[in-house]
């Protein structure tokens, strides 16, 4: 089996998506948890079966790429700098732990609008608009001291679904 970056950045697509909603099912009912739960990690493992090995059309072998670029890993490092930052912030300033999960979405919905660029792929822009909303609305929310459980579904398993449905509709190569 080859693995493209491409491919390689599915499965880390995916592997986040599965984490955001693993991470944020606990503020459900546990019969809505549970039966989420075990959907994303379905919907990972399947995305590792399924993509395992295709071809590109007409049954070429995908060439092999080293690594993701000097751009992708500055992209990684601003993100992780406005993460921790804003965590910071979140937490010793603000004092609202509650708030982390729509910082952590916005902050990664933004970072793909720098991958968009530094790939070449303006179609992430449209995954970045979706998860930086849904970031910014579950801050909204979390100012507003709404539920727990709103919080977590907008800021963390509605983001999780669409990085594991972004992997799912992503071509294999």
């Amino acid at each position: 089996m080859i693995m493209t970056s491409q491919f390689t950045g599915r499965l880390i697509g995916g592997a986040f998506g599965t984490v955001f909603i693993q991470a944020n099912a606990g503020a459900l009912p546990q019969h809505l948890a549970v039966p989420l739960r075990v959907l994303a990690v379905a919907g990972f493992a399947g995305l590792l079966v399924t993509r395992r090995g295709r071809t590109a059309p007409g049954g070429a072998v995908p060439a092999p790429r080293s690594g993701f670029g000097r751009r992708y890993w500055y992209v990684v490092a601003a993100e992780v700098a406005f993460l921790v930052a804003g965590l910071l912030v979140i937490s010793r300033v603000l004092h609202a732990p509650h708030a982390f999960v729509g910082w952590i979405a916005l902050v990664v919905g933004v970072h793909f609008f720098g991958l968009a660029a530094a790939w070449r792929r303006p179609a992430l822009h449209a995954l970045g608009a979706a998860l930086t909303a849904c970031g910014a609305v579950a801050l909204v929310l979390a100012a507003l001291d709404a539920p727990a459980w709103l919080t977590a579904i907008t800021g963390g398993i509605v983001p999780g679904a669409l990085l594991l449905a972004s992997a799912w509709r992503a071509p294999a190569s």
